[in-house]
């Protein structure tokens, strides 16, 4: 974690330096007040709520709790035990989905991480209990009394998970707590919510998720573990420049584009688009056909486990002459995702005067049909020529030898992920197809996410269901994929989707034990197959992915999906929504950071707000790459921020909000500049 950025700032608690055994908590709770020395934090606590030293707490453990826990991490967290401990409370009646009451406060500043869809967080302040937003991770609140921070973050205890949420009285913060299945159920919990606190908001985070590590022993921090060696690199994501419609003609240019000018990535992303998916209904043999804009796949499930088959039909020395890939129309993509965006719009003005209340929609399908052959004669086959033996029995064919041709062609382009979702594909795995055991599971999100932003992802996932691996499979079934692709020349997976889970966890003993299970198949695969490092997370910025899924990943997104334009239109809103990726990024490292290398996403190097992006990456700590479409870079500024070799001058920790914007809401208040900061071999680096 990055050292403090106000080296002026007095410390006020005194007995931070030496061990805090024999001496009294900071917190006590005392006539339905809790206390942080003399200091009010909660008010109006009930009688059923409990506080628990943290060293009564880990000294009452069984010894086996505490196996393969670092010792240095032990002693830190001692060290600094009278600055923290649980809360707890008990009910009359059992449950699968309880709430309590922690009590009140107002006139207190506060910030906090609020889960705002299914897969994202983002920061929010307020002074109240009350301001607080559903499906918060953590809040830290402010102390000018004590010139100190207190920081409440929900946990997981047994089988269930918490977060927290504004009450139902004025000031209230509730904690709610759910195991996600109806058939498990309880009242009683003695370690619900961990409090902490510190005189220095960066060292606060450090200490409490240190302290909650060494509590709950199901994850790692992130100094515990490797990171993928792409963090100090400069790699290209596909999606951008294809969508779904990437294949390796395609790839190979784009490459070849940056190594013309100069900048061959060193790690390159495929992302979604290359497997083998198809939809309910089409032939469980055959992929699903010219799959253009993300949401015409989110039904869809994989029915094999290796490449789609226009990977699959790939054959060596397609392309790698000196002037492999110069047949390769670069206008081609875009032209085909301009079509594809004219079906989408037909097909919803079609959807709204069925709604309207049209009956003949024959005028919509005539034109919705015609130009679908339109897009099939766009797309057509690539222009290559289909061969007999097009399969991977042969290293001769397919992604073996596309990866082979790629990096003998391209020097310096050292890894190649390829994009999958936890379940598979976003419908996850069509029943039968495989040898692996999945069944359809129908699709239910939690009363929690009810008030976050309506997702088409959700929408899309909810209607289809999703084609669940049974659990014990789970390490099988990620193994299957990932010892193919590493075979083949893949040295790494960007994995998403990761929060379906909970939608689908009624019969699997709740989220916590399913997502134990499907964890632990992906870190014991990644382990196998990918050096243990070679995975990148996203849409998965929840509490217990982080609690129960990094004990070996120890890389993902820390922001939400990089929006080149404003979905519904906005010619303004192509700014915001850069800003709003800043925020994402920047209060997310403070809590991710401590367990996972923060990545703060791609962008486009030829975007206006290209410098803005370039300028946050350049500090981040991270990857910079780049999701440019073909014939869309600045190399002079790419050239910045890369050196010649494909490497990044990378600062030294993970680039956060400083102090003066803590508080701050720099998104909304109109006044605040938001400021992020970070440290490198010379001196800190502000922007």
């Amino acid at each position: 974690m990055a050292p403090r950025n106000n080296p002026k700032a007095q410390s006020t608690l005194n007995a931070l330096d030496p061990p805090a055994s024999g001496q009294d908590n900071f917190f006590r709770l005392l006539d339905g007040k809790l206390f942080v020395k003399n200091v009010p934090l909660l008010s109006h606590v009930p009688g059923n709520v409990t506080f628990t030293d943290f060293l009564k707490i880990f000294d009452s453990d069984d010894d086996a709790d505490h196996v393969e826990i670092p010792l240095p991490l032990v002693q830190r967290a001692r060290s600094t035990s009278n600055k923290g401990g649980f809360l707890g409370f008990t009910q009359d009646k059992e449950s699968d989905r309880l709430f309590n009451s922690l009590g009140k406060f107002t006139d207190r500043d506060f910030v906090s991480v609020f889960r705002f869809k299914t897969w994202w967080s983002t920061q929010w302040i307020g002074n109240s209990g009350s301001d607080l937003q559903m499906e918060t991770q953590w809040v830290m609140l402010n102390l000018p009394e004590m010139n100190s921070f207190v920081l409440i973050v929900p946990l997981i205890e047994g089988k269930f998970r918490s977060t927290l949420f504004p009450g139902t009285e004025p000031g209230q913060v509730t904690i709610g707590v759910e195991s996600g299945s109806s058939r498990v159920r309880a009242a009683s919990f003695s370690t619900i919510a961990y409090v902490h606190v510190s005189d220095n908001p960066y060292n606060l985070m450090k200490e409490a998720y240190c302290a909650i590590r060494v509590h709950l022993n199901t994850f790692r921090l992130l100094e515990e573990k490797s990171v993928p060696p792409i963090v100090d690199k400069f790699g290209w994501c596909t999606w951008d420049a294809f969508y779904l419609s990437v294949d390796p003609q395609g790839v190979w240019y784009g490459v070849k584009e940056f190594s013309d000018g100069g900048l061959t990535p060193s790690f390159i992303i495929i992302d979604d688009g290359w497997q083998s998916i198809n939809l309910d209904g089409q032939n469980p043999g055959e992929d699903a056909k010219n799959l253009v804009l993300g949401g015409s796949q989110m039904t869809a499930r994989l029915h094999r486990l290796d490449e789609g088959e226009k990977f699959r039909k790939y054959r060596p020395g397609l392309f790698s002459s000196p002037t492999g890939g110069t047949q390769f129309d670069p206008k081609k993509p875009k032209i085909v995702i301009s079509k594809a965006i004219e079906i989408e719009q037909a097909e919803k003005a079609r959807d709204k005067a069925a709604s309207s209340g049209a009956t003949d929609l024959s005028e919509y399908e005539s034109r919705i049909q015609k130009m679908k052959q339109e897009l099939d004669q766009l797309i057509g086959d690539g222009g290559e020529k289909r061969d007999n033996k097009t399969d991977h029995d042969s290293q001769d064919f397919g992604m073996k030898a596309f990866t082979r041709d790629l990096r003998t062609r391209f020097k310096g382009l050292d890894d190649i992920y390829v994009w999958h979702a936890l379940c598979g594909a976003w419908g996850g795995l069509r029943p039968g197809t495989t040898h692996l055991n999945s069944r359809l599971v129908p699709c239910k999100p939690s009363p929690g996410l009810d008030g976050t932003m309506e997702d088409l992802a959700v929408v899309k996932i909810v209607e289809g269901g999703i084609g669940l691996v049974e659990p014990k499979q789970a390490y099988d079934f990620y193994d299957a994929m990932h010892s193919y692709l590493s075979s083949s020349g893949i040295t790494g997976v960007k994995v998403d989707v990761i929060h379906t889970l909970e939608y689908v966890a009624e019969e699997y003993g709740g989220r916590v034990e399913l997502a134990k299970a499907y964890y632990d198949g992906l870190s014991r695969s990644l382990v196998k197959n990918f050096n243990g490092t070679g995975l990148i997370s996203s849409m998965q910025q929840c509490n217990d992915f982080f609690f129960l899924g990094t004990r070996q990943i120890s890389m993902g997104r820390v922001g939400d999906d990089f929006w080149f334009q404003d979905p519904n239109g906005d010619p303004n809103g192509v700014y915001w929504l850069q800003g709003v990726h800043m925020i994402h990024c920047a209060y997310n490292s403070l809590w991710m950071g401590q367990m996972i290398q923060p990545d703060w996403d791609m962008f486009q190097s030829d975007h206006v707000c290209a410098k803005f992006h370039s300028g946050s990456r350049a500090i981040c700590g991270g990857p910079v790459y780049v999701s440019d479409s073909l014939g869309g870079h600045d190399f002079d500024l790419l050239k910045k921020l890369v050196f010649r070799d494909g490497t990044i001058p990378k600062c030294q920790h993970m680039a956060l909000p400083t102090r003066d914007c803590l508080f701050k809401n720099p998104l909304f208040d109109g006044k605040t500049i938001l400021k992020i900061w970070n440290l490198n071999k010379v001196h800190t680096c502000p922007i």
